[in-house]
């Protein structure tokens, strides 16, 4: 079941997606967008955006999205590899990430995410994710 924009920032509240600022903007079958504004307390020592900042608002966006399209009877999902590329970072502005199922079987999903400043356009992360469909005992 496609979750709102609503409910997915809903959910955000009072864990890390919240506390980093997460804000979702779109919410379809199989796709997710989200943004999240870069502040100095996301950067890295060295004044850039920090890397654990962008894999967590694309891995978020691949999770919310994975939940609207999990099996009837299944209890839920877990996060079991998550592969990287990182082209750019930024100092400031707006990150968005675009969130995509590839693959949406009874066991595992596939997400591709591609993260983006906002601001210039410029790609800084491409992403590929896989959850394991979990299943009550």
């Amino acid at each position: 079941m496609v979750m709102s924009v609503t409910e997915l920032n809903e959910l955000t509240e009072g864990c890390l997606p919240g506390l980093l600022g997460m804000r979702f903007t779109d919410s379809r079958s199989g796709r997710v967008s989200a943004r999240l504004a870069v502040r100095p307390e996301l950067l890295a020592p060295n004044g850039y955006l920090h890397a654990a900042t962008i894999v967590a608002l694309a891995d978020t966006a691949c999770g919310f999205g994975c939940r609207s399209l999990l099996p009837e009877g299944s209890s839920g999902f877990t996060t079991i590899e998550l592969k990287s590329n990182f082209l750019g970072t930024a100092r400031d502005g707006m990150i968005s990430t675009d969130a995509e199922a590839i693959h949406a079987g009874r066991t595992t999903q596939v997400w591709d995410a591609t993260v983006r400043h906002v601001d210039s356009g410029k790609t800084l992360a491409l992403f590929r994710c896989t959850q394991a469909v979990l299943w009550p005992r």
